[in-house]
């Protein structure tokens, strides 16, 4: 019985730490990728809902994509964009968005 709750315990705090990794691997994302045209991350984040993130996230971030492709001022991002590893990526932005959007009540740590 010891060992049952053991296990539970390894495992919920081991599902917690996962979950909290993906915010910040969005965060530093963030700061790599998007901080020199945008700002600092309560500015991006916090000019949505949580809810308007979401629905630019869909499908990897493909109406994200879309935006930055069809602006011209956008275009030192678009090699960025079109590169594979951002649909791999557009997750942890995502968490990182909807984390600290303007309805959530956090704020970020990375201005």
């Amino acid at each position: 019985m010891r060992t049952l709750n053991a296990t539970v315990a390894l495992i919920l705090i081991v599902g917690s730490t996962l979950l909290n990794a993906a915010t910040y691997k969005g965060q530093k994302i963030y700061m790599d990728s998007c901080k020199t045209c945008h700002g600092g991350g309560q500015e991006l984040a916090g000019s949505k809902k949580q809810r308007a993130w979401k629905k630019l996230m869909d499908n990897k971030g493909e109406k994200l994509v879309d935006i930055h492709l069809s602006s011209k001022k956008a275009s030192a991002s678009w090699e960025y964009f079109k590169d594979r590893s951002f649909a791999k990526k557009a997750k942890h932005l995502e968490d990182f968005l909807v984390e600290y959007a303007s309805d959530s009540g956090n704020v970020p740590a990375c201005n």
